[in-house]
């Protein structure tokens, strides 16, 4: 009897070592004593890592802006990438099209109707403010084209161009045969090349953005606030009494360069893990807290984390099996035509990064991850790198996915490759 108690006291005092004997929260963690093979970092893999059922942020933080909350369920999201057809036969029209160029003028410079023809054109002495330049110059365009033409190519340039980067404005009932003859009626009316006067307004003179601001400087980046809650929670014991510094200790010297290996596959779950779906799972299987991803907590710790590792180059791991599928998925996954407004990731970051889209510059997927979670100064709030995901969902219209949805962890490991020996510099501050 006396030996049986032994033997659960050795076997207790093990398993207790399991969770705090780790050198840091890799997904396959430190050897254990004495040269003992490797043991995997606790995780609980049973639950969601976010809020369920998911729900679209209504309002930020700070209560500046709220999010859209159209459903666009019947365009295709990015766990039904194939939902919506990759084209549409237009309207044809026996003669001239007729239509109000005054409303039509309105129209094409509405904001509000998908991001306004001015988001990629020029169109004319009268174009608003900071135009873009992903679309060709139309100020011209009326002189060039037939009535026919011009419907076709607003109602769905996909007939023209399968991989265009133009919404298909008719087919997708963003405006309706009739608005569309109102815009084809402005369209007419542009007969002249414009020329700006200002090379600040011009998208193909105009000078790419400078931002001096350092980032890890608390009166220039709110971030850094944030950065010290996670600090805190680090050191917060939770229901089993457990901090994070009771089993790993000093953060400085044990997550030196974590974050960086970061995101990876992890097969007990099938599916890829970065830094936040990581936090949480880790957290329930050993100090008990439940740090939901997108909490206050979790993108804290996130930060911390990250903020540890800067200076590191990122270097995933893609050689297992698990992850080389993965890879492969987040990649088809970056091409893949979503939402109203039917754009694919590579629309702006490959095949137009370097043009305007409005006053905002379309940059490389390169350089674009290395600084989450990041501080936005146009939301006022810190998005980690999923949150960042969602947006470009919504911003093309497509219903986004819960922030540990396995889609998220594949483009997650596809973009830390691309940006592989990128080093880390986090948290950011972007607008």
């Amino acid at each position: 009897m006396q030996r049986h108690r032994h033997r659960q006291a050795r076997a207790a005092a093990w398993a207790a070592l399991l969770i705090c004997a780790a050198p840091a929260p890799g997904l396959s963690a430190g050897s254990g004593p004495q040269g003992a093979a490797k043991t995997a970092a606790p995780l609980e893999t049973t639950q969601p890592a976010a809020a369920r059922p998911w729900a679209r942020y209504k309002v930020d933080p700070a209560g500046i802006s709220s999010w859209p909350q159209a459903d666009w369920g019947r365009f295709s999201d990015l766990a039904h990438p194939h939902l919506t057809p990759p084209g549409a036969e237009t309207l044809h029209h026996s003669g001239p099209i007729e239509g109000d160029a005054g409303r039509g003028k309105r129209l094409a410079f509405d904001r509000s109707r998908g991001g306004s023809c001015v988001s990629c054109h020029v169109l004319g002495k009268d174009t608003p403010a900071q135009p873009g330049n992903v679309g060709p110059d139309l100020s011209a365009i009326g002189a060039h084209r037939s009535d026919q033409q011009l419907f076709d190519i607003v109602y769905d340039a996909r007939v023209v161009n399968r991989d265009t980067i133009m919404p298909p404005w008719g087919a997708h009932g963003i405006f309706n045969a009739a608005e569309i003859k109102d815009i084809v009626a402005f369209l007419k009316t542009l007969q002249t090349p414009y020329r700006f006067t200002d090379r600040s307004e011009d998208p193909a003179t105009r000078p790419p953005p400078v931002d001096k601001r350092d980032n890890l400087d608390a009166t220039e980046n709110p971030a850094m606030f944030v950065l010290d809650a996670g600090k805190r929670a680090y050191q917060r014991a939770g229901p089993t009494g457990k901090s994070c510094a009771d089993c790993h200790g000093a953060a400085e010297q044990r997550f030196k360069s974590w974050a960086a290996t970061l995101p990876r596959f992890e097969p007990r779950l099938g599916k890829v893990l970065g830094v936040e779906e990581f936090v949480t799972r880790h957290a329930r299987a050993t100090t008990g807290e439940n740090l939901l991803m997108e909490t206050e907590d979790n993108v804290g710790l996130s930060i911390y984390l990250r903020n540890l590792a800067n200076g590191r180059p990122m270097r995933p791991d893609v050689s297992s099996p698990g992850a080389k599928q993965a890879l492969q998925r987040g990649n088809a996954l970056l091409r893949a035509k979503l939402g109203q407004l039917d754009m694919a990731c590579v629309d702006c970051h490959v095949t137009h990064s370097g043009k305007w889209a409005r006053g905002q510059l379309l940059v490389r997927f390169k350089g674009t991850v290395a600084h989450f979670p990041t501080w936005r100064t146009s939301r006022a709030d810190v998005w980690d790198i999923r949150k960042r995901f969602q947006w470009c969902n919504v911003s093309v219209r497509a219903n986004e996915l819960p922030p540990d949805a396995p889609e998220y962890g594949d483009i997650e490991l596809a973009l830390a490759l691309i940006n592989q020996g990128e080093k880390l510099n986090s948290p950011g501050i972007r607008h």
